[in-house]
């Protein structure tokens, strides 16, 4: 494990801290400390732009803005407000989460990493996240603007490096009196880095560019997801989609195939609705 000095943890500190003071990046969800806005915006960021989300979070806390309201709506309108931000099935996780968090937490998300991770669709970055964020609690954790960030100020020039070797760096560094803002400044300075000495993730052992959306499974997917919130997928309405969307009738099946094998969807007869 590589040790930091106690001069070398304080003057990476500064630098971080005076980059964010200078250069802080704005989000909405930064502008609150609700544990059900900032799990929402996690889930929203998760494989997508900051910048891409912040559209899509104001509408979508502005029409589900607690997690009570979330909880009792219905899929097909969480998809709904979703459209658009791609990724369909983070909405109903989080729906599914959302009624979790009402039926056996009094609806109140839980500052526990354990029963945060056990929700659909939070994995340990993301129940990670939600702690530091919105309880302050000075967890440990690499997302990709964090990863950047240790790569290029205490493993220059080192290849496939593992997030196991990351993570012992992060908690050594780690603001524990505010944990909140370290994590904000360091994904601000991480995406700086991005833009200013390229992508140091390439020399990371977890890398990998993003497969191609457009015509791929997951575009499929989320198509299906999005005409089941809108009516029943009837043999003809599937037939219909599969002309549309120039996809066969087999791949589509088996996406359907998996829907109902993940939980998303159920059988009615020959049809498919959202469960």
């Amino acid at each position: 494990m590589t040790h930091v000095s106690p001069q070398a943890i304080r003057l990476f500190r500064r630098r971080v801290y005076e980059h964010y003071r200078a250069h802080r990046r704005d989000f909405p969800w930064r502008r609150t400390h609700d544990p059900y806005r900032i799990l929402v915006s996690e889930i929203m960021l998760q494989q997508t732009r900051a910048g891409h989300v912040v559209a899509f979070y104001i509408r979508f806390i502005k029409r589900f803005p607690t997690v009570a309201s979330l909880a009792r709506a219905r899929s097909g309108d969480v998809i709904k407000v979703w459209q658009g931000l791609g990724y369909n099935r983070r909405a109903l996780n989080l729906h599914r989460a959302a009624q979790r968090i009402v039926t056996a937490h009094g609806g109140k998300v839980p500052a526990d990493i354990t029963e945060l991770y056990s929700f659909p669709g939070v994995g340990k970055y993301t129940a990670a996240a939600v702690l530091a964020f919105a309880f302050n609690e000075p967890v440990v954790f690499v997302e990709t603007n964090i990863r950047t960030v240790y790569l290029h100020s205490f493993l220059k020039n080192k290849k496939k490096v593992s997030d196991k070797m990351i993570l012992p760096l992060v908690e050594q560094t780690v603001d524990r009196k505010n944990p909140r803002e370290w994590y904000q400044a360091l994904m601000d300075y991480g995406a700086m880095l991005k833009n200013k000495v390229g992508n140091e993730n390439v020399r990371s052992r977890h890398y990998a560019k993003q497969s191609r959306f457009e015509g791929s499974l997951r575009q499929v997917r989320g198509k299906l997801l999005f005409l089941a919130a809108t009516s029943t997928i009837t043999p003809r309405g599937l037939s219909v989609f599969c002309k549309k969307h120039r996809v066969s009738i087999s791949v589509a099946r088996k996406v359907l195939g998996a829907l109902v094998s993940e939980g998303f969807l159920r059988p009615k007869g020959v049809s498919f609705v959202l469960r």
